[in-house]
C-alpha cells in the first residue's frame, strides 16, 4: 500500500480518579492518535507512553514529535507491502518504540481494513474471545482496595492484578490473602525495587502462592531477573525489560522470566509483538497482553492481538468505563461473559477494529495536531 499522509493527535483524556503506581500517579492519561491514508482508505491507530517519561523514557508530547518530524516523513510517499518493510523504512532511528508503534499498529490495521478483514484475523489469530483480568491501582485505604477486589471476583474474573510499590506492599498483601485466601492474584512492581535491596522481601513473597510478579526491578535489566529469578519459586513477569524483539530473545535466553508481558507500544508495533509472541511460544513461555490506559481505539489493538493462542493469562483490557466518563473512542470497549460467566472481551468481524474517535472528543482532548503529506 501506498501511504498518502499521516494526521497526528496528542490527547489528554481525563481520568474517573488517580491511577497510582510505583512510578507515581496520573490524572490524565496522555496519548497519541493517529489517522493513516492510503488512496482513499484509512485506518485509526494509537500509542500510550503517558505524560511523564516514568513508565518508560518516552513521553506522548515526545512520540508525538518524533513521529512528526522524523518518523511519518518516513513513510509518507512510500509504498509498504509489510510490517517488516515498514520497520525497515524507520528503523535508522534508534530506540523510541511507542513513537514506532503509532505506524505500525495503524498499518496493521489499515491492511485489514484495505483486505475487508477483521484484524484478528489478518494476525493470524482464530478465535475472537479471551479472558480479561482486573487491576487495582494503590487506593486510599486497605478497605478500600478489598472492597474493589471482592467485587471483582463477584463478576467472575479469574484473576486480580495489584500495583505494588515501596509502602504498599507486604502489609498491603498480607490483609488481601487474608480476605482472599484463595483467588488468583499477581503484584505489578513497575521497576520499584532492587535485587541487592529487596532480595529479602521477594523470597518472602513466595509464601504467598502469587501467579506471578510483574517487572520486579530495573525497566532496563534483565541480568538481575535472571538472579531474582534463580533464587525465588514465583514466577517473574517481563514487562518494561521487554522493548524489542532482541531484548525478548535476550531474556529467554537468560532465563530472565517465566511470563512475557506484551504491549504493542512497548515494543514498537504489532510486527514485534507477533515476533515475541512466537519466541516465547517457542520458549514454551506463556504470553499475556498489558494495557497502558489506552482509549478504545488503542484497546481494540490489543484485543485483536489478545486472540493468539499464546496468549493464555488473562489480558490487562479494561471496559472504557473503568477509566473514563468518556471514551474519546467510538465504539467504547464493554465486556462480555464468557461460557462459564466470566468476563471476556469479543470481537466481531468488521473489517480492520471498528474503531475510530468520536469527532467532538478528539477535538475536545486534543492538545496538538499535524497532518503529514507529500508536498
Amino acid at each position: 500500500m501506498r501511504i498518502d499522509a499521516v494526521e497526528l493527535f496528542h490527547v489528554a483524556m481525563p481520568l474517573i480518579s488517580p491511577w497510582r503506581t510505583a512510578y507515581g500517579e496520573d490524572y490524565t492519561v496522555e496519548s497519541v492518535l493517529a489517522k493513516i491514508e492510503s488512496e482513499g482508505t484509512y485506518a485509526w491507530s494509537e500509542a500510550t507512553p503517558l505524560a511523564a517519561p516514568c513508565y518508560s523514557p518516552e513521553w506522548a508530547g515526545g512520540i508525538f514529535a518524533v513521529c512528526k518530524r522524523w518518523l511519518a516523513p518516513a513513510v509518507v510517499g512510500q509504498s509498504i507491502s509489510s510490517g517488516d518493510e515498514l520497520q525497515q523504512k524507520i528503523g535508522h532511528f534508534k530506540g523510541n518504540p511507542f513513537a514506532k508503534a503509532v505506524l505500525d499498529n495503524g498499518w496493521w490495521v489499515l491492511e485489514a481494513q484495505r483486505r475487508q478483514m477483521p484484524l484478528y484475523k489478518l494476525l493470524g489469530a482464530t478465535r475472537n474471545s479471551s479472558d480479561v483480568g482486573a487491576d487495582f491501582g494503590v487506593k486510599d485505604s486497605l478497605e478500600e482496595l478489598a472492597q474493589g477486589i471482592a467485587g471483582a471476583f463477584d463478576q467472575g474474573f479469574k484473576r486480580v492484578k495489584l500495583k505494588y510499590r515501596p509502602g504498599w506492599d507486604l502489609e498491603m498483601l498480607r490483609f488481601v490473602r487474608g480476605r482472599f485466601p484463595t483467588q488468583t492474584f499477581h503484584i505489578d512492581c513497575n521497576s520499584g525495587y532492587r535485587l541487592e535491596r529487596d532480595v529479602e522481601m521477594f523470597c518472602r513473597l513466595d509464601d504467598f502462592n502469587l501467579a506471578m510478579i510483574e517487572q520486579p526491578l530495573q525497566h532496563d535489566d534483565l541480568v538481575d531477573h535472571a538472579r531474582l529469578q534463580a533464587k525465588i519459586r514465583t514466577p517473574i513477569c517481563l514487562d518494561e525489560s521487554i522493548v524489542s524483539v532482541d531484548r525478548a530473545d535476550m531474556a529467554l535466553d537468560l532465563k530472565s522470566c517465566q511470563y512475557i508481558n506484551i504491549k504493542p507500544g512497548r515494543v514498537g508495533g504489532l510486527t514485534n509483538s507477533l515476533k515475541i509472541h512466537d519466541l516465547a511460544k517457542a520458549a514454551g513461555i506463556p504470553c499475556w497482553v498489558g494495557g497502558m490506559l489506552e482509549s478504545a481505539v488503542g484497546l481494540r489493538i490489543m484485543m485483536a492481538l489478545s486472540m493468539l493462542d499464546n496468549f493464555t493469562y488473562p489480558a490487562d483490557i479494561m471496559p472504557s468505563a473503568f477509566f473514563y466518563r468518556e471514551d474519546v473512542g467510538n465504539p467504547d470497549v464493554k465486556l462480555t461473559k464468557g461460557p462459564d460467566g466470566s468476563p471476556q472481551v469479543t470481537l466481531d468481524d468488521q473489517p480492520g477494529t471498528g474503531c475510530e474517535p468520536n469527532p467532538k472528543l478528539l477535538e475536545k482532548c486534543t492538545v496538538q495536531h499535524a497532518r503529514i503529506e507529500e508536498t
